[in-house]
């Protein structure tokens, strides 16, 4: 059975009677609203440690104003049953008193992968990101922490900061997981109009035409503009980015290194991520 807890006290508690009987500790970083991709991490990390803790908390310091802090999916009771079928040992389901307690005023900072992209049109959003995840960390201590590849540019700001930083957690990237249409798994997928769906659908496709493309040796500047294009004859609005970057780092992509090639574009009020690997010529 799933055990739930809400306080750093008592999430410390279990983690260290855990660690003192030798036992490796895996944490899967959630908001909640769990799909598939997110069982997969659980799958992962029960793989990979004896022992898994799933957190689950819609944390404000990584949106805007602008963006969709108060609608964002809460599910919290078919959330647990989620982790239940799952085998998920403890669930951390803390209020926002609970990670950030008033006069909170520290944050961190984060740079490397975590230029352009996202940050372009998110720009506090990853110092938000960074600063949870590090808080965590420490609250959990976790051996091994599981993070999905369709959040690519998190992922690598993630390693990055448990390198500068010294944290002694292990980051296990898991593949994305999509529908039988391709679409990327994501708790914002709810938004999507039954048309929408179909429009989003296309999305995997176009990338994966693009990374092919430079694969065989197409111009990048040529390859990603007809991206671009075609996300919006595919019936997108806007497209905030499509971009082929390295893997390891996110810095321009050269052809000699795997790459990425990443898409953020919106859909009416949803805004969709993706991205598909490009392999090394």
């Amino acid at each position: 059975m799933t055990a739930v807890v809400e306080t750093i006290a008592a999430l410390r508690a279990q983690v260290r009677a855990w660690r003192a009987e030798g036992l490796k500790v895996a944490l899967v970083p959630t908001m909640g609203a769990l799909h598939e991709g997110h069982v997969s991490l659980m799958r992962a990390a029960l793989n990979r440690a004896d022992r898994c803790v799933v957190s689950i908390f819609v944390n404000p310091r990584q949106f805007a104003p602008t963006e969709d802090l108060d609608k964002y999916p809460r599910q919290l009771a078919l959330d647990l049953e989620k982790l239940e079928r799952a085998g998920v040992h403890l669930a951390f389901t803390p209020d926002v008193q609970e990670v950030y307690p008033e006069g909170f005023a520290t944050s961190i900072s984060v740079g490397g992968p975590s230029a352009g992209l996202e940050t372009d049109f998110r720009p506090a959003f990853f110092d938000g990101v960074a600063t949870v995840v590090a808080k965590l960390f420490i609250q959990t201590e976790p051996g091994l922490a599981v993070f999905g590849e369709k959040d690519y540019q998190q992922l690598c700001v993630v390693k990055k900061l448990c390198r500068d930083l010294n944290l002694p957690v292990e980051i296990l990237g898991s593949p994305t997981i999509r529908d039988a249409e391709g679409l990327a798994m994501s708790s914002r997928n709810a938004y999507l109009s039954a048309h929408e769906l179909d429009i989003a659908r296309q999305l995997n496709k176009i990338l994966r035409k693009a990374a092919s493309a430079l694969e065989g040796g197409a111009d990048e500047a040529s390859t990603m503009a007809a991206a671009r294009q075609a996300v919006l004859d595919a019936g997108f609005d806007v497209v905030d980015y499509v971009e082929a970057r390295e893997s390891l780092t996110l810095a321009p992509w050269q052809k000699d290194r795997e790459g990425r090639v990443l898409v953020a574009a919106r859909l009416g009020k949803t805004r969709l991520i993706d991205n598909v690997e490009v392999a090394a010529r």
